[in-house]
């Protein structure tokens, strides 16, 4: 390299960080700020801290659940909060499993669904739909009618995790302002009216439905709600059949409590200002908690976000002369929100996060990628280990799934809760894409540990684990296992196909759910998943000082590559012949970009064919099927084959499934109005396309086009 040549590339480098410090992060988190203007059920406002969310209306509380049903919904929802209707019938998931066959040489156990009447349908009905995430109250103004609900105000500071709401109703104005404690299933709330109001506490039954608020309001025979107040402090006592939990309510100001239902309570106020403290308590030591002014719930929870955007990685779009690009920064500043609000507890989190309940709360493992990947390439490792951490609590019951159906090692189920059961599916539970997830996650955990000092109040994360060897060591004990185990299975559910001398996947519906299992060969996301997976498994056992694993090196040597017709198009599987012909190949998540998108090139993808295939699939594909992950995923294709402007406007493609409403939730239809998976693939995305990738010889910003002037800071390359 010539000298002139070394000193532009050092003195570009140096502006880069110069420039990258100047980032005004409050500033441009400011301009973003949520601001509603009247009663709409797609406006809801959420106040979170990743293990639990509570989801306001207009007024800054949850006044008219009934009217935003079918939006945002008015959702009070923990990771620590489960019901389960009584099994009265004594189902178990044995009575859901069938028996396949798909040439392995041995028989498969998969828990499935039936659609005759008997049994084995009730039984895979109550396992699919139980547990269910539980709704945990509903706390809003004692007010009648939306429509005489005017002059709204509404604004949620991001900077701070505060909602504030200014509104009339009839003739008496309010002041609302609600917030959320960092660490705690608290919320807290001030109220100040001119005249005399009140707030009301009210409890549903659990509906156990598929998507909804769960919550049942006309079931007041089945579950109970027992009080004890005094003059500053209310404990309300809840039992839903076998569940039980508290909610401890403490105030600053004048205020008597009362029962005006069989499961809702009302705390009756004069004119003027009170403070409440809502502790939702799984325990009984947690009622104890002191009360405390609502300014110290307020400042706690700015503090809590301060932290969170002034740490880890940013980005700044303000110079951008595209007038798209201020939209797309609205998108990912509040993506970033809503992900720390209610996606980083203890649990994997669900599609619809902590908002309202769809596939019954359950969560999808094989939403994971999409939901955490983001955590790492922002510089947030410890946000990213909190939900990884429960698979170290579901490895028995993964492992059993592996042995029933004759494999080594452990497969991760699909649709599963706190407890690892696997729910019966005629889907999911014939998905792989979910099984590598762990090793990939793991892999960029341990990346992110050694590129920052961590800020976070977690403990594990803070003066114990100071270095950055400290912290990839603490990752490696916590996840090799886990690693090892996966990859195991991986490598025992790849076939030798002796014929071909290669490696191949069958008897599996790949990510394009369109498929079927009993006919699909060689899904080419899987494969290049496969690929990635188990080099990266290789690695661990080199850093663990162990010998590299044989049998993995010869599938990764000789998996199959990625099919493709004598147009140079690639196949959405390689027994998908018909893939340009038959819409069923050409419907919902076009997959197969994945294969070089989300996963780096290898020997199986041939970059060429790919930006072929990339072509046809964006002028033809059933985009109406697609979903918000697909947008997200298109734009890293299109960034890896050199495609910046496209991978914009794959970010910014006009489809119903990719828009993002005021709050900044990816709308998809009338049954999913969040999708929190959109939310994350956006953030991964953007990151990949600022911070580059393995391997990217482009330089910064290799995913934006050139006269982008995208200023960023924090952000890490992806694998």
């Amino acid at each position: 390299m010539n000298k002139k040549l070394l000193a532009i590339l050092m003195l570009n480098l140096c502006f880069s960080f110069l420039r990258a410090g100047e980032i005004d992060r409050k500033a441009v988190v400011g301009r973003h700020n949520p601001h509603v203007t009247s009663i709409d059920s797609l406006s809801s406002l959420t106040v979170g801290n990743g293990a639990f969310a509570f989801t306001v209306d207009a007024t800054g509380l949850q006044t008219f659940p009934r009217q935003y049903s079918k939006g945002v919904c008015l959702g009070t929802f923990s990771d620590r909060a489960w019901h389960a209707f009584p099994n009265t019938n004594n189902y178990t998931l044995e009575e859901t499993l069938v028996a396949k066959d798909f040439g392995r040489g041995h028989q498969e156990l998969y828990a499935a669904q039936f659609k005759a009447p008997g049994r084995q349908r009730d039984a895979a009905n109550y396992m699919r739909g139980n547990p269910h995430r539980m709704h945990l109250g509903n706390i809003g103004l004692d007010l009648a009618d939306p429509a005489r609900v005017a002059k709204v105000d509404e604004t949620l500071d991001l900077w701070t995790g505060k909602v504030t709401s200014h509104f009339t109703y009839g003739r008496q104005k309010y002041k609302v302002e609600t917030v959320c404690a960092p660490d705690n299933d608290i919320v807290a709330t001030q109220v100040e009216s001119d005249g005399r109001f009140a707030i009301t506490f009210r409890f549903a039954y659990p509906t156990g439905a598929h998507s909804d608020d769960a919550c049942d309001w006309d079931q007041d025979t089945k579950h109970s709600t027992t009080f004890h107040a005094t003059q500053d402090r209310c404990v309300i006592e809840r039992r839903v059949d076998g569940t039980t939990y508290s909610l401890v309510v403490a105030w600053k100001g004048k205020g008597r409590m009362k029962r005006v239902g069989p499961n809702m309570l009302k705390l009756e106020c004069p004119r003027g200002t009170i403070q409440l403290q809502c502790l939702f308590a799984q325990q009984a030591d947690d009622t104890r908690l002191p009360a405390q002014p609502f300014s110290h719930w307020a400042e706690a929870s700015a503090q809590s976000w301060g932290r969170y955007w002034s740490n880890g990685g940013f980005i700044d779009f303000g110079h951008v002369k595209d007038p798209r690009a201020h939209e797309l920064e609205r998108r990912v500043i509040l993506s970033q929100y809503l992900m720390r609000s209610q996606e980083c507890g203890p649990c994997p989190p669900q599609e619809t996060g902590l908002t309202y309940n769809s596939w019954f709360g359950k969560f999808h493992l094989e939403m994971t990628w999409w939901h955490l990947t983001h955590y790492a390439l922002w510089s947030r490792p410890e946000l990213l280990d909190k939900p990884l951490s429960w698979y170290a609590a579901a490895e028995p019951n993964a492992a059993a799934i592996a042995r029933r159906q004759g494999f080594k090692g452990i497969r991760w189920m699909k649709m599963t809760d706190p407890g690892a059961i696997e729910a019966p599916s005629n889907v999911g539970s014939y998905l792989i894409w979910q099984q590598p997830h762990l090793i990939y996650l793991a892999e960029i955990l341990y990346r992110a540990c050694a590129d920052k000092p961590v800020t976070s109040d977690a403990k594990a994360w803070t003066t114990a684990m100071s270095t950055p060897n400290d912290r990839q060591r603490m990752v490696m004990r916590k996840y090799g296992r886990l690693v090892e185990k996966t990859a195991e299975f991986m490598a025992d559910f790849a076939e030798y196909d002796s014929v071909g001398r290669r490696y191949i996947l069958r008897g599996c519906i790949p990510a394009q759910e369109t498929l079927k299992a009993d006919s699909t060969t060689n899904p080419p996301f899987e494969l290049n998943y496969w690929h990635t997976a188990l080099t990266m498994a290789q690695h661990w056992r080199l850093r663990e000082g162990q010998p590299r694993n044989a049998q993995w090196d010869s599938i990764i040597a000789q998996l199959s590559p990625l099919a493709s017709n004598a147009d140079s198009l690639y196949l959405a599987a390689e027994t998908a012949t018909q893939t340009y012909t038959d819409r069923r190949f050409t419907s919902d998540h076009p997959a197969l970009l994945g294969a070089l998108g989300m996963m780096p090139e290898s020997r199986l993808v041939d970059a060429k064919v790919m930006a072929h295939t990339l072509d046809w699939i964006w002028n033809h594909w059933n985009w109406p099927t697609s979903w918000g992950w697909d947008f997200p995923m298109t734009a890293m294709t299109c960034a890896r084959i050199g495609q910046p402007s496209r991978a914009v406007d794959a970010l910014l493609m006009n489809e119903q499934k990719n828009t993002y409403l005021v709050n900044g939730h990816n709308y998809q239809d009338g049954r999913l109005r969040v999708y929190m998976p959109g939310n994350g693939g956006l953030l991964t995305a953007v990151a990949m396309m600022a911070a580059g990738w393995d391997g990217c010889t482009m330089g910064r910003n290799p995913g934006f086009p050139q006269d982008w002037d995208v200023r960023w800071e924090g952000l890490l390359p992806m694998p």
